[in-house]
């Protein structure tokens, strides 16, 4: 037998083996693993590295023919761009290279030069440093401003200047007193006002119900009403009082304003209440940095989005996420678990039984967006639309359940993950062997008994893998929860200390919505770019996290009847 002959015997006994299966299999996972793993690196650099101070630089922009131009700005990234693609925009570039290098470059100051990016090219930038006293402040409204610090007034009077060595830590001094007159304000506004407008308009609520209410005689509607007058007279002396601490929070809080002089010259008077933070990133040590990137971090997950959602945190998103997927969990688990039940414990297994079981499996192919339009038609105009005529009517005609929210969308959710929740646990259920029935059937129980005790637990493990799969399609779905409840903004969270406490009508954010509308329908793209980033990755982390809790209840109930399996 020749070699070739030798070698051909023993390559088709080594695909005999199933070996090739086995390599090809394991360099898919390999593939798999990696791509995963750099998407989520890409995310974590991109996103979470926007919270990191970065250096400011200054120099001058001096393009050939033009008058030089003080820039003073953030380096964002740079790329390499054909040396045509320039001259075709105009630029008179004398260069014999093909490709020139461009930076895009935050210049902040939006209220001064009308936009916050800009891209530059890198061999006109010249005298460039970084000075010290270089100051970045970040605003509630208009972005970033870069600068120096020159003077800060109090009630417009000058009470420091540049030329006083304390001018830096004055400034910090009275940035740090109206950051906690604002978080006075806010509690008042949110808390306290708040509360009195939600008690105010429950009565007036209970008023209009009063005058639907036929059945009460004159007299009772006569001193419901003069009882309802008094609680909304004291109310009103509350509202008053409230008004009063406001104002003069408000004329403290605005007291103080400060000089800011451009990278050009230019100076600029603004307040100090617009201030969220104010640093000086070209003198700040790497323990400074590391504790302000951790600080700017627990902003991003603790606050509340502002700017068109390109600035502050998202913890209304992250809130709304989460509680949605728990309450559609609450809903799905227990119809799911009944059905497969029924399919698989029940009923009589023939034709209509074959024809519900393939229904279930089209039902989980069907796209999402079907789901959010049923929704939208039978759960809101016309189940809630129903509620509202039922147990609402004096509200009307503005809605309260006939109108998109969170209860609506943990229900449309829940609907489409029902089939998956069904899948899991009849098969769950089919695994379990026929002699543990028939055991505790010999033993005097009754098949209502041995299903709750024997049946259900040992195919508990199955349910938590439908639950799990559940949550994974159902967290990151977002083209039904636009038509059934999301917004893009609603700061206020569906919990608070009005009764009762859990509002399930009101709007919510999430996650995934937020994403689209940062990174799709934002005014300043450069700016909400990394935030895109950061919210996909803490999106991934929180459906993992989630994911991981069910997969480890579910390990848990697996250990556990294990021995009712042997």
């Amino acid at each position: 037998m020749s070699l070739y002959d030798d070698n051909k015997q023993s390559f088709m006994q080594w695909c005999k083996r199933g070996e090739p299966m086995i390599w090809l299999n394991a360099a898919a996972v390999t593939v798999s693993t990696l791509a995963v793993v750099g998407l989520l690196l890409l995310l974590a650099v991109r996103g979470f590295g926007h919270f990191w101070p970065a250096a400011v630089m200054q120099s001058n922009y001096v393009l050939p023919g033009e008058v030089p131009v003080a820039v003073m700005a953030e380096h964002v990234e740079s790329e390499s761009v054909p040396i045509e693609q320039l001259l075709s925009a105009g630029f008179n570039i004398d260069t014999k290279e093909n490709f020139v290098e461009r930076q895009l470059v935050k210049l902040g100051n939006r209220d001064v030069s009308g936009a916050d990016f800009k891209w530059v090219i890198s061999q006109y930038l010249q005298d460039i440093s970084y000075p010290e006293n270089a100051v970045v402040i970040e605003r509630r409204e208009w972005g970033n401003f870069y600068g120096y610090l020159q003077s800060i007034k109090e009630r417009g009077t000058k009470v420091t200047s540049a030329e006083n060595n304390d001018v830096w830590s004055e400034f910090q001094l009275r940035v740090d007193r109206a950051e906690k007159l604002y978080k006075q304000i806010e509690k008042i506004e949110k808390g306290d006002i708040g509360a009195i407008n939600y008690r105010l308009e429950k009565l007036r609520l209970s008023e209009r119900k009063i005058e639907l209410n036929e059945e009460l005689s004159a007299s009772r509607r006569l001193q419901i009403k003069a009882d309802l007058l008094a609680e909304r007279a004291e109310l009103d002396a509350q509202y008053k009082i409230m008004q009063s601490q406001l104002s003069e929070l408000y004329q403290e809080w605005r007291r103080d304003s400060f000089i800011m002089e451009t990278a050009s010259g230019k100076t600029r008077e603004l307040q100090i209440a617009t201030v969220v933070h104010a640093y000086q990133p070209n003198g700040m040590s790497l323990f400074q940095k590391i504790s302000f990137y951790f600080a700017k971090f627990g902003e991003f997950l603790s606050d509340e989005p502002r700017e068109a959602n390109t600035e502050g945190g998202i913890f209304p998103a992250i809130f709304g996420t989460v509680i949605m997927v728990l309450i559609m969990s609450i809903m799905v688990t227990p119809f799911g678990v009944v059905a497969a039940v029924y399919l698989r414990e029940y009923a009589k297994q023939g034709v209509m039984t074959r024809i519900i079981r393939i229904a279930v499996n089209n039902l989980a192919g069907v796209p999402s967006i079907v789901y959010g339009v049923f929704g939208l038609g039978f759960f809101i105009y016309f189940l809630g639309a129903e509620m509202d005529k039922a147990m609402f009517p004096e509200a009307l005609p503005a809605p309260t359940f006939g109108t998109p929210g969170l209860l609506w969308a943990s229900v449309t959710l829940a609907l489409l993950t029902l089939p998956v929740v069904i899948v899991a646990t009849e098969e769950g259920l089919a695994r379990i062997p026929r002699n543990l029935r028939e055991g505790s059937l010999a033993l005097g129980a009754t098949k209502a008994e041995t299903l709750w005790r024997i049946v259900l637990p040992m195919a508990s493990p199955a349910m938590m893998t439908g639950l799990i799969l559940a949550v994974a399609r159902a967290a990151g779905e977002v083209a039904p929860l636009m038509l059934v409840g999301v917004v893009k903004l609603a700061p206020s969270l569906p919990v608070d200390g009005n009764f009762p406490y859990f509002h399930l009508d009101q709007k919510f954010m999430h996650l995934g919505f937020h994403i689209y509308d940062v990174g799709f329908q934002s005014p300043n793209v450069e700016a909400a770019r990394p935030l895109v980033y950061a919210t996909a990755l803490l999106l991934v982390v929180i459906i993992a996290l989630l994911n991981f809790s069910a997969v480890a209840l579910r390990n848990h109930l697996r250990e556990k009847y294990k021995s009712l399996e042997l």
